[in-house]
């Protein structure tokens, strides 16, 4: 069995992940849960920006932009 997971700013527009682990620690671990990013969440990615910073991603029904420093420290697994 090999690991699939990768950080969610490493997921390409149009793929769809599940959240497998979040790594953030303290106040930004709260923002992320507070927005839906828990275990077993469904994410997309629809668009990345023109310099790649930020990401916004589909996420409960709401379209989220998040920077690569704080979408590092969530690990996704892509969905078939």
């Amino acid at each position: 069995m090999t690991d699939d997971r990768l950080p969610l700013n490493r997921l390409h527009e149009g793929v769809e992940a599940k959240v497998s682990e979040l790594s953030a620690t303290g106040t930004m671990r709260k923002r992320l849960m507070d927005i839906g990013l828990i275990e077993g969440t469904k994410v997309e990615c629809l668009h990345r920006s023109p310099a790649g910073n930020p990401i916004a991603y589909l996420i409960r029904g709401a379209v989220i932009a998040l920077r690569n420093e704080d979408s590092d420290h969530i690990l996704v697994s892509p969905l078939a």
